[in-house]
């Protein structure tokens, strides 16, 4: 990543950052460049490019009607989502995310003889961490609201018989190419009980720009009274995004959790729905 790619993508994340804390106050495009330091026209034009709306029409899909219009207008139900070919456990905001699961056998031995290859790196939700073994990515985790400690000993935790060594420069590398390169594809390896493996499958059916509801994931699984299981299975998510158990939704409309916390939720369900709809229509103020 190039110092000048490096520093927008700080400016980015703080601005969506920024939006997100005042969302109830409105602040006009004057107010949140000045906050960034940054003329309005410049800014302007960086939001736009990097977000794909420009910061008022990002700021409705922070209001906290956004997820219930989410779930009234792009409700995906997993089972349709399938057969329509819309989705499927490959294609993910633009990029192919291939796949295994670990056996059973693994996942019971904690890790035990897996070498876990680990760094961090800027995303347009802040810092990240990111952790590997030679098969896939195993986890991807956000650090804003828990911190770099908390958030690696929460990793750690997850698998606490493997190695870890760290590797910041090829960390860094793989957090740009998926969230900032284009992405020639990336493969995740899951560490996860059979039914936690389940319910990430059925979150990977899920559209960018798109949202389910918990219960949609049990009854996909064919556990339909098992609701509040899928619900912790969806929170034990090691790959946040790559595995997107952020357009997990409650019945009401209401965000739910989301382990990294509820700002990153909120700013990646805007993120996504901006670029559906930028995607989808000219550019609007």
């Amino acid at each position: 990543m190039t110092p000048k790619h490096s520093d927008d993508y700080a400016r980015m994340t703080e601005a969506i950052r920024f939006i997100d804390m005042t969302r109830e106050e409105q602040p006009g495009l004057d107010a949140v460049a000045e906050h960034l330091g940054l003329s309005p026209s410049h800014f302007q034009r960086l939001f736009s490019r990097w977000v794909g709306v420009s910061p008022k029409k990002y700021q409705q899909y922070l209001t906290l009607g956004h997820a219930k219009t989410l779930l009234r207008e792009r409700h995906s139900v997993l089972d349709t989502t399938l057969e329509t070919g819309m989705s499927g456990p490959g294609r993910l905001h633009d990029l192919f995310v291939g796949w295994e699961a670990m056996t059973p056998g693994e996942f019971a031995k904690g890790g035990e003889g897996l070498d876990i290859a680990w760094g961090h790196g800027d995303t347009p939700f802040g810092d990240a961490l990111i952790l590997w073994t030679e098969r896939g990515i195993c986890g991807l985790a956000f650090t804003a609201e828990m911190g770099r400690e908390a958030s690696m000993a929460d990793m750690r935790g997850r698998w606490p018989d493997a190695r870890y060594r760290e590797d910041a420069t090829r960390g860094a590398a793989m957090l740009h190419e998926i969230f900032g390169g284009g992405g020639n594809g990336v493969h995740l390896a899951i560490l996860g009980a059979p039914f936690q493996v389940k319910v990430w499958e059925a979150l990977m059916a899920i559209p960018s720009g798109h949202v389910t509801t918990y219960s949609d994931i049990a009854a996909r699984i064919g556990s339909p009274k098992a609701v509040r299981a899928a619900g912790t299975a969806v929170g034990r998510n090691p790959v946040s995004w790559l595995i997107p158990c952020h357009r997990a939704l409650r019945k009401s409309g209401e965000l739910g959790g989301y382990h990294w916390g509820l700002p990153v939720k909120r700013a990646m369900l805007a993120w996504e729905s901006a670029r559906l709809d930028a995607s989808e229509a000219p550019l609007a103020g």
